[in-house]
């Protein structure tokens, strides 16, 4: 992939309000689709992209037990609406509003892959989410074993959503 930096800038990207970051992928995940806005914020080409898992542009201080639960839910065929912090090429990075849907084959029932729509994040709702995303990452590192580390931060999650008496789609859209 070329010219991915491994560094963090620190710096935050923003995009108009009235744009939205398109994708597509297959059901592994690759990249069939993207708009030009989605390669304007993140700084790549369409050559670049294409073909490229979407965890390209995975963040690193995103925790991965929301891509768990991401895909949990998209595999079975249900939309979730999510807040997630990505990376551009350079090490800058944005938050979007996430919203993934599976795509069907023409008969409705078979998974042809994913779509995800992406919108200016809500940012008194971000102030609520960065504090949670910084909790569930710490539960993560704790653990020697990536896996391990996912899967507790997901029992974590998992049990707050519970608490609230709420699906993770559900309290995302009541911040």
């Amino acid at each position: 992939m070329g010219g991915l930096s491994e560094a963090l800038t620190g710096v935050e990207r923003t995009f108009k309000e009235d744009e939205i970051i398109v994708s597509k992928t297959d059901m592994k995940g690759r990249i069939v689709y993207t708009n030009q806005t989605f390669l304007t914020v993140a700084d790549y080409t369409e050559k670049e992209m294409l073909g490229q898992p979407h965890s390209v542009i995975r963040h690193p201080d995103m925790p991965r037990c929301v891509f768990k639960l991401l895909w949990d839910t998209i595999s079975q065929g249900k939309e979730l609406f999510a807040y997630v912090m990505n990376r551009t090429k350079h090490g800058d990075h944005y938050w979007v509003l996430a919203h993934v849907t599976p795509t069907f084959e023409e008969d409705g029932k078979t998974l042809r892959g994913y779509h995800s729509s992406r919108r200016v994040p809500d940012r008194d709702a971000l102030e609520k989410i960065k504090p949670l995303y910084a909790e569930l990452l710490r539960e993560e590192q704790r653990h020697p074993n990536k896996k391990d580390g996912m899967n507790a931060a997901y029992q974590l999650l998992i049990g707050k959503l519970a608490d609230a008496g709420m699906e993770y789609d559900e309290f995302i859209l009541s911040l």
